[in-house]
């Protein structure tokens, strides 16, 4: 005798469906991250930081410890 052939259960498709929107939604979100934590990186890395300028500065007009005065 022949089984009468199942049914397609639509719950699981659209599980599926959603679960590959939420990864494509959460790999789009990492792309954006890196492409602009590069570009940020890009940017400032040309131009020196004020910190570390103000910080070369100080050092430089502070005399060294235990130096006579």
């Amino acid at each position: 005798m022949n089984k009468p052939p199942r049914k397609k259960n639509p719950t699981f498709g659209i599980a599926v469906f959603i679960v590959v929107a939420v990864l494509v939604v959460i790999a789009t979100l990492f792309y954006n991250a890196i492409t602009e934590k590069r570009e940020f990186d890009r940017q400032n890395a040309s131009a020196p930081t004020i910190s570390s300028d103000v910080t070369a500065a100080a050092t430089a007009a502070k005399p060294a410890s235990g130096a006579a005065q």
